[in-house]
């Protein structure tokens, strides 16, 4: 690698904490944070005041019935948070999309979390 170049994941690890810098989630108003690794999706609500994890969905454990694909996939687990935090009556988040593209999966999450009732 040439000196001065960054990897892909230096990249996304730098936007990331861009991000981070300007997100932060509290207790009635938590941030959805989104992880994309190559074969799943993984979205979790966070209280950035007290340092927990409200709740987390991935597909890892997902049973579809039928082959979906990771499109498909992501929105389902993006409507799965969405209606857990209707649930326990968050209805408005930020996004904190990891430093992932919005784009894909990650914007199929996002997509799933608004169908379900979440703002933001």
């Amino acid at each position: 690698m040439m000196k001065g170049k960054l990897s892909k994941r230096e990249q996304r690890e730098r936007r990331h904490r861009r991000i981070k810098a300007k997100v932060f989630g509290t207790g009635d108003m938590p941030r959805l944070s989104v992880y994309r690794s190559n074969k799943f999706i993984y979205g979790q609500l966070v209280d950035d005041r007290s340092g927990k994890t409200i709740m987390a969905v991935s597909d890892i454990k997902l049973d579809t019935g039928t082959k979906k694909g990771k499109l498909e996939k992501a929105r389902i687990v993006g409507a799965m948070l969405g209606k857990m935090a209707v649930d326990k009556k968050i209805k408005k988040i930020v996004f904190d999309r990891g430093g992932f593209i919005y784009t894909g999966r990650v914007k199929a999450l996002a997509e799933g979390a608004r169908e379900a009732g979440l703002q933001f």
